[in-house]
């Protein structure tokens, strides 16, 4: 059974534990009053599942914000028969349940205050998509907003950025097509159950996108898709991105939430300009005017993400410390790699590249105007 993740190093005894591990942390997170906060809470204050499952009313009690229906909740999720038709399912559909604390966990949700305990994912997570942008947008949109999510989603995948959306009607789909014919990689963070594919027209292509990234819910397979849960897997969306750019969005609409959240995780937000007078661009437009970054080319976006909080591996083995690199040239990236973050003399640059001292000081004045380096002193840079 794919509990965990196919690459966690379980094995014999250990994967037995695992295995009712998985199973105790699936029914918590199957009983609809345990929201990601509270459950969060819980294992915060117990370590495990089965922890939490074997705590004394009292010890819940405890626990801030834990009422006797929470703890009516709890003991419920002692039954797990649901969870074993969970695992079931996951082992027949191919589905990988990652837990919080497995090492597959993509680390960067963690500043999320409501982070998921476990996450189901048909496709893989890899460490290349960190390097990653969310495109949302209304599902009502124009044919101007649809070019432009296929052109943007294009774009960026070439550059090798992972496309985040929700794999709704309209912009998402769009956004995901757009990655897909460059033969890049996107997720779709699902507001449902990865067994109720909504809408259910996008069900191919949400085997397209498991097979060139990833289909991720925190919902059991099975869980219908509900209101509530599309906000609630928007901070997911935000949460795994460096930024989100916003194609078109009419003045009340769940991309400007993404775009909330974005913002308050101190991500990048975009937006894409619209006329005045269309509604579909009401909301992108206010983002503009309340401070969002105008964008109207896969260049600019690129080069606004600026630099990078870690270095992230990409495709080809090379490591980024800066979103800018991707649109770097040969000579540019040539020129960057021999530049060390804690400095390097301008005369070495020039003395381990094949290019002249006058192209090699060029270029560092341009990797200088790009935020790439920064001058040290008169004869040393260093890598930003």
């Amino acid at each position: 059974m794919q509990c965990g993740d196919s690459r966690d190093p379980v094995s014999g005894t250990d994967q037995t534990a695992h295995l009712f591990s998985t199973m105790h942390l699936i029914s918590l997170s199957m009983q609809a009053g345990l929201g990601p906060c509270t459950l969060s809470a819980l294992l915060d204050k117990f370590g495990t599942a089965k922890s939490v499952l074997a705590a004394s009313t009292p010890e819940l009690l405890s626990i801030r914000g834990v009422g006797e229906k929470t703890v009516n909740q709890v003991r419920e999720a002692n039954n797990l028969d649901l969870a074993s038709e969970v695992l079931r399912w996951c082992e027949q559909q191919k589905t990988n349940i990652i837990p919080q604390a497995s090492i597959f966990f993509p680390h960067w949700l963690g500043e999320l205050s409501d982070n998921p305990a476990l996450l189901y994912v048909q496709g893989e997570i890899i460490p290349e998509d960190r390097l990653s942008v969310a495109v949302v947008g209304t599902r009502h949109a124009t044919p101007y907003g649809i070019t432009q999510a296929n052109r943007f989603s294009y774009g960026l995948a070439k550059a090798g950025i992972t496309i985040v959306s929700g794999l709704a009607r309209g912009i998402d789909a769009a956004a995901h097509r757009g990655a897909l014919d460059a033969g890049g990689r996107t997720i779709a963070i699902l507001g449902s159950g990865l067994a109720n594919i909504y809408p259910r027209e996008h069900a191919n292509l949400a085997k397209e996108v498991s097979r060139s990234g990833a289909v991720i819910s925190e919902y059991a397979p099975h869980c219908p898709p509900r209101c509530g849960q599309f906000p609630q897997r928007n901070r997911l969306i935000a949460g795994l991105t460096l930024g989100t750019l916003v194609i078109e969005a009419p003045d009340r609409s769940g991309a400007l939430i993404t775009a909330r959240l974005a913002g308050e995780l101190n991500r990048d937000v975009f937006a894409l300009p619209g006329p005045i007078n269309s509604r579909a661009s009401r909301g992108c437009n206010q983002l503009i005017r309340d401070g969002a970054i105008l964008v109207q080319s896969v260049e600019e976006l690129i080069d606004e993400l600026g630099p990078l909080g870690e270095a992230i591996p990409t495709a080809n083995g090379h490591v980024i410390r800066n979103s800018g690199e991707l649109n770097l040239n040969e000579i540019e990236n040539c020129v960057l790699n021999a530049i060390e973050p804690t400095g390097t003399l301008i005369d070495e640059v020039i003395a381990t590249t094949p290019y002249t001292a006058q192209q090699v000081i060029t270029v560092i004045s341009v990797l200088e105007i790009r935020r790439m380096i920064r001058r040290l002193s008169g004869q040393y840079v260093s890598r930003i």
